[in-house]
């Protein structure tokens, strides 16, 4: 009876220890914490547009660039240089910097824009730095009725980080210019948003907007009475289609001739001899390089424009390419007639 009292206890005992234990709470496991990303951002954007009595703009953009902890060479400014046909001379391009980051300056020109790099491909610059690029633009205002218009986006919508604020300054050679600023992304007329502005002086208006998004930016709307500067004839680039019906009917003809060579070629027909095709590969690419060569060596590479003579060009390349590739199937690799389709 003893015995079973006293095994009774133990186990009683035993339990209560483990209920005890198991309302002990266990220790988490320690959670590695990790660093948060490095995040890029523009916290100031001051921009100065200077409109001197010849109709150039001349520009300074002051930008503080926060590079956080990652690290880059430089950063990247695109400036436009061509909008639809419409053309613009960027010229006297020079940077510097008040932080001692690298700051030479390099300019290539794209499709439409002009990219202007700051900074060294050696060197890579970390936390906040503040670069300085100049550079005026020939041809931006353009003549109208009422007066002599620029219409420019200040800071550009070829930024992939956000703005903290932007400043624009608008200096204009008459008193009392007519302006006004639209924040926003490309293409928003109606549903931007006004910039604050205020004057400073007789001559000068100032514009400031806060947290642009990356892709957004601030389109300045300037009308200057009309003789207050010398607007000359706006300059044009040819459009980088310029064929005529003519040109494209021809296209459309070779097409047509090539998919009856392939057809003469499944029947066993006759076919123009290798020479043929190799002549009109030559010739048609002749024709195409000398009308690229009319817009680009005077325009640069980004000028082309396709016209009938290099429609005309292209057509005859393919013309060509058609007969060897129609050749090359007929008489397949050992130099006997092959059918096409047939190369067992």
């Amino acid at each position: 009876m003893g015995a079973s009292l006293r095994g009774a206890a133990a186990a009683v005992g035993a339990a209560a220890v483990l209920a005890a234990g198991a309302a002990v709470p266990a220790r988490a496991a320690p959670v590695e914490e990790r660093e948060p990303e490095p995040v890029e951002s523009i916290p100031a954007y001051d921009v100065v547009l200077a409109i001197d009595e010849d109709a150039a703009l001349h520009v300074r953009e002051t930008i503080t660039y926060d590079f956080d902890r990652g690290g880059e060479h430089g950063i990247a400014r695109r400036v436009p240089y061509r909008r639809g046909n419409r053309l613009f001379e960027i010229r006297d391009v020079r940077a510097s910097s008040s932080t001692g980051a690298p700051a030479r300056a390099r300019s290539l020109r794209l499709f439409n824009d002009v990219r202007i790099t700051v900074g060294e491909r050696g060197r890579r610059v970390t936390g906040r730095q503040a670069y300085v690029i100049e550079y005026a633009v020939d041809g931006a205002l353009t003549p109208r009725r009422d007066g002599d218009e620029l219409v420019w986006d200040a800071v550009g919508t070829g930024w992939g980080v956000p703005i903290g604020e932007a400043a624009v300054r608008v200096e204009a050679p008459v008193p009392r210019p007519s302006a006004s600023c639209t924040a926003g992304a490309p293409g928003v007329r109606v549903a931007g948003t006004a910039c604050l502005h205020y004057r400073d002086g007789p001559y000068a208006i100032e514009f400031t907007q806060r947290g642009l998004r990356p892709g957004e930016g601030m389109v300045i709307r300037v009308l200057l009475p009309k003789g207050a500067v010398r607007v000359p004839p706006p300059r044009y680039a040819p459009p980088r289609w310029r064929s005529t019906w003519a040109g494209t009917v021809a296209l459309a003809v070779v097409f047509g001739a090539v998919g009856l060579v392939a057809w003469r070629c499944g029947r066993g027909r006759p076919l123009p001899g290798s020479r043929t095709g190799n002549a009109l590969v030559t010739c048609g690419t002749l024709v195409a390089l000398a009308d690229f060569a009319e817009d680009v060596v005077p325009g640069g590479p980004w000028a082309f424009a396709l016209g009938d003579p290099a429609l005309a060009g292209l057509a005859t390349v393919i013309a060509g390419a058609g007969f060897g590739y129609a050749q090359r199937a007929r008489l397949g690799e050992g130099g006997a007639y092959v059918p096409v389709g047939d190369y067992s």
